[in-house]
């Protein structure tokens, strides 16, 4: 580690301290979360959508299918697709917190600056895995530095935030994780079929899947679809589609849902097989999960209030 590095993540890991003195994680900006964890969390299950995620300290690992994925201070994750992950920090402690940022690429922009720049317009139609660990440089934590800044600068933010953001995309395209967002971002090869199926998933998880049909929407055989998306996803199309039903059913409980309506609302028509499947994806049976949440957001609520005042 550089000393000019060393430098610029002492001073993310402060900034990012005082703001979450009181509440973490804290979203400062659209598509910024900052978070301070003080201690190894439990494994917990989430949709996490395209994002570049660093640590500036401690480490957090990610499960993908049966991949696991531990970024620290030295590395950072890059998602390029809306995947259903486990993750866990895994290093931390109260005299040296767990300290993360992500952000969430908007893939819009970032087709933009692909057409603009011309990075990538000719890269081959190779599926690649829609997560990946990069190398963390001076130039990525100085962007971040001066985009978490703005916090303080409501009035500057509008205007200067999405230039550093466009700087950000830009050193991840041209970092060797480049192409595994260039794959979704462009229309031209397999991997944008492959999101076309994740998006259709989302939309549609509560219907029955059938392969055949999914595939033909997409415009591919059932085995290349099957085969793309796994590679893609690190999992099956019916176990990718089983996790988005799983994460919402996690919403609805919290919402105050009871687990039966739970489970038919998302797709399911056996309640028992809904209660196995959930306390296998979140560790505990569903309605004990929604309790422990539940009391966890009181908890917390109560703390930021006590705060306050």
């Amino acid at each position: 580690m550089s000393g000019e590095t060393g430098s610029l993540r002492a001073l993310l890991i402060g900034k990012i301290c005082g703001l979450t003195e009181k509440q973490s994680p804290v979203t400062p900006l659209p598509g910024l979360t900052l978070s301070r964890i003080e201690s190894p969390t439990e494994p917990t299950s989430y949709i996490l959508p395209p994002s570049i995620c660093l640590s500036l300290q401690g480490a957090k690992r990610v499960l993908i299918g049966n991949e696991a994925y531990t970024y620290n201070a030295e590395s950072l994750l890059i998602t390029s697709l809306d995947l259903p992950v486990t993750a866990q920090v895994v290093e931390a402690s109260e005299e040296r917190p767990y300290v993360g940022i992500t952000w969430e690429i908007d893939m819009r922009s970032l087709t933009e600056l692909i057409v603009e720049s011309g990075i990538g317009l000719t890269a081959p139609g190779q599926v690649y895995r829609g997560m990946a660990l990069g190398r963390v440089t001076r130039q990525i934590l100085d962007a971040f530095r001066r985009l978490v800044e703005l916090v303080d600068e409501a009035e500057h933010a509008q205007v200067l935030a999405p230039i550093i953001r466009k700087e950000i995309l830009y050193r991840l395209l041209t970092s060797p994780q480049g192409p595994r967002l260039i794959q979704i971002a462009l229309s031209t090869n397999r991997s944008r079929q492959i999101a076309k199926a994740v998006t259709y998933l989302k939309k549609n998880f509560q219907k029955t899947l059938k392969m055949r049909e999914l595939a033909s929407f997409v415009g591919m055989s059932t085995s290349s679809f099957y085969q793309h998306f796994k590679t893609a996803t690190g999992m099956s199309p019916l176990q990718y589609q089983k996790k988005l039903r799983l994460c919402e059913a996690r919403r609805l409980l919290l919402a105050g849902c009871d687990v039966t309506t739970a489970a038919f609302k998302v797709g399911y028509e056996s309640s028992s097989q809904f209660t196995r499947d959930y306390r296998k994806f979140f560790g505990l049976p569903p309605s004990r999960d929604a309790q422990k949440l539940q009391n966890e957001t009181y908890a917390a609520g109560e703390l930021n209030s006590e705060e306050d005042h």
